[in-house]
């Protein structure tokens, strides 16, 4: 999936300049929209995580906050805050990378996605899973040190 190879692309981009390397693509007919990357640490902002930024990107593009025909490629699994936020933007599709034992709410913590909201997004979870968790694990490693 190329799309996933320009969210891993835009994860280094994060880490690069310090902070958790996420990224995430908007597609809508097969184009990109929008693309973002965490900037969290960087900007000392909780909200600024790459799938907020990208939804952010997209709406302000599209001039509507239905993305109803829209993916959303991202490394990790999405937080409570982003999953919240794919569903009330009404993302379509959703493909991510890294599973995320501590916060992943797509799944693997909790599954918001199949709760009793009126949008319940497609998700396909595990795509290039091995380079995207590899990315986070190093970054970690590195910190500790």
């Amino acid at each position: 999936m190329n799309f996933m190879l320009e969210a891993i692309r835009l994860a280094r981009i994060a880490e690069i300049k310090g902070d958790v390397p996420v990224g995430a693509v908007i597609v809508k007919g097969n184009k990109i929209i929008s693309k973002a990357y965490n900037k969290k640490q960087c900007k000392n902002n909780a909200l600024l995580h790459a799938e907020i930024i990208a939804i952010n990107k997209a709406c302000k593009k599209l001039k509507s906050y239905r993305l109803n025909d829209c993916e959303m490629y991202v490394t990790l699994e999405p937080c409570p805050m982003c999953a919240g936020a794919i569903i009330s933007a009404r993302i379509g599709k959703l493909y991510f990378g890294a599973y995320d034992k501590k916060a992943g709410c797509c799944g693997t913590l909790y599954n918001l996605m199949e709760g009793k909201f009126n949008h319940k997004p497609q998700v396909f979870g595990g795509i290039h899973q091995e380079e995207c968790a590899s990315l986070l694990t190093e970054f970690f490693k590195k910190r500790r040190k």
